[in-house]
């Protein structure tokens, strides 16, 4: 399992799903990782993370030689069955605005004319885990095209033919990914994932974390944009000699 650590806050936090950094443990359980690594909390149906998308995808670009980024799934919605309400709506139409306005990410607002859509996110995160599995190079690149298909394509991202067509964008192959993703291995390490992701604490997405291989550094509990979080991000390093 791991040792307990206290979480180090480099900044104050901003926008983000679920609840403010406030909320995170302030001593949390921390699994073992080796090597000093990036812990990308996230959800593909979370607006907040595909507004940090591009921001996660030049961090893993700009940092490769110096620390590698670990995607864990949070599992925003996951298992939810209670079809939408008008109100729901409006609360996510809203969140999607706020979205749009602070990173330019773009949405397709007819998402709000389906009836009975049930927001699970299981199935995507899933997928997400998936891909990790087969192809862990290829994780955020997949998880970068389930957004889109989702947030600004429109497409049913609870169901798996959009989550199978988005492996055409990574080195996957699609009859494995087809085989792989609805076995009972890749549920339990989706759900492991949804329980690594609580017993560090985090309670909103998008999170980003160091870890150093003794100490979780909270980087961002929500979005921020790269020209704010890349100080952090060096200053974090620069204290760990990477």
């Amino acid at each position: 399992m791991g040792e307990i650590a206290r979480f180090r806050t480099l900044g104050p936090q901003t926008h983000g799903a679920g609840q403010p950094a406030s909320a995170l443990a302030r001593r949390v359980v921390v699994p073992h990782f080796p090597h000093m690594k990036l812990l990308y909390i996230a959800d593909p149906m979370c607006s907040w993370c595909w507004g940090f998308s591009p921001v996660i995808a030049a961090i893993a670009e700009r940092y490769s030689d110096r620390v590698p980024v670990e995607l864990i799934m949070g599992g925003l919605r996951a298992g939810n069955t209670v079809p939408m309400d008008q109100a729901a709506k409006d609360t996510i139409r809203h969140h999607w605005e706020q979205v749009h306005d602070a990173s330019g990410q773009p949405f397709d607002y007819e998402f709000f004319e389906r009836d009975d859509f049930v927001y699970d996110t299981e199935p995507a995160c899933r997928a997400v885990v998936t891909v990790r599995n087969l192809a862990a190079e290829s994780t955020l690149l997949y998880l970068a095209r389930v957004h889109r298909a989702f947030y600004s394509e429109n497409r049913d991202v609870t169901t798996l033919e959009p989550l199978a067509e988005a492996v055409a964008a990574v080195d996957v192959d699609v009859t494995t990914f087809r085989m792989e993703v609805e076995t009972e291995q890749m549920r339990s390490a989706a759900a492991a994932d949804f329980q690594l992701a609580a017993r560090m604490g985090v309670r909103g997405f998008p999170t980003l974390i160091g870890h150093d291989g003794d100490r979780l550094t909270l980087l961002t509990s929500g979005y921020r944009p790269l020209s704010d979080l890349a100080p952090l991000l060096d200053r974090w390093l620069e204290q760990h000699g990477a």
